[in-house]
């Protein structure tokens, strides 16, 4: 019997080293994005709604001044929107002070369209956000096509996401 069980436990262990970590499945894709209206971040003048996400290719990038990966992502954030290749709006995600993203955004610059503030988890439940940072892909229509959980690396935007946003510009 402790045989068996252990052979059932490395097999479990053996099938979950084979996955990726930052893909996770989610119920959301391909639906519209639900209804969200978050103030704006401290400083700006306009916040971010879902209605800001109809009628063009949009990135959603969900942050936190406390997250690490967030921080190693931003620079790659920064270069995409002087590029301007894709509008990419933020969701500043559960700060512990309302003060701290805005400052992060600040000093290491503000790559975002539009910034919501979302201290209740209202936009990231709108999303189905696990943890940050996490960016999805919407459609002209609104509608949710893709999740990546993770910082974005130019090689991931690469392999990922510049093939899916070709084809939603189709």
């Amino acid at each position: 019997m402790p045989l068996g069980v252990l052979a059932v436990l490395a097999v479990y262990f053996l099938l979950g080293l084979g996955r990726d970590p930052y893909i996770l499945p989610s119920a959301l894709i391909n639906t519209p994005v639900a209804a969200f209206d978050l103030p704006a971040i401290q400083g700006e003048i306009k916040g971010f709604s879902n209605s800001d996400l109809k009628g063009r290719v949009s990135l959603v990038n969900v942050f936190g001044s406390w997250c690490a990966a967030c921080q190693e992502e931003h620079g790659f954030l920064m270069k995409l929107s002087r590029q301007n290749i894709i509008p990419v709006y933020g969701i500043d995600w559960r700060e512990a002070d309302r003060k701290a993203g805005p400052a992060w955004l600040k000093r290491y610059g503000n790559p975002y369209t539009l910034v919501g503030d979302d201290p209740k988890s209202l936009g990231a439940i709108a999303f189905g956000v696990t943890g940050a940072p996490e960016s999805f892909l919407i459609d002209k229509d609104g509608v949710i096509r893709f999740k990546h959980t993770g910082p974005i690396t130019h090689e991931i935007w690469t392999k990922k996401f510049s093939p899916i946003i070709s084809e939603l510009r189709k």
